[in-house]
This record gives structure tokens, C-alpha cells and sequence, in this order.
């Protein structure tokens, strides 16, 4: 079995895992809070700044190369 494979059904499981705690109806029992969305958010927007930030570096050095 592909390791890519074994990496999506566990994640899949760990999100229905998470998906039925949220529905029990207990605030504590996994459901995300609006932090946690704020935070993710934030770490969403620094990553693809730094994505944006490093491509355009890599570009200015190749072309540095002869």
C-alpha cells in the first residue's frame, strides 16, 4: 500500500473522528474555537507571503548563474 495512501485515510480518519466529538454537543470535545481559525489564518497568510518572498529570490539567483 502507497504511503501517500496510508497518509489520507489517516488523516480522513482523524477528521471523522474530530467531526463526531464536535457533534456530541460537549464545547471541549474537539470542536475548533475562533482562535484556533485565526491562528490558522494568519499561519495560512505568512506561508504564502513567504512562498511569494522565496520564489522571487530563487528567480534572482538563477538568473545570477551563467
Amino acid at each position: 500500500m502507497s504511503p501517500l495512501w496510508i497518509t489520507v485515510i489517516c488523516l480522513a480518519d482523524r477528521a471523522r473522528c474530530r467531526w463526531r466529538a464536535a457533534l456530541d454537543g460537549n464545547p471541549e470535545s474537539g470542536a475548533l474555537t475562533l482562535e484556533w481559525i485565526v491562528i490558522a489564518g494568519i499561519l495560512v497568510v505568512a506561508a504564502s507571503a513567504l512562498t511569494v518572498f522565496l520564489t522571487t529570490k530563487v528567480k534572482e539567483w538563477e538568473s545570477l548563474v551563467p
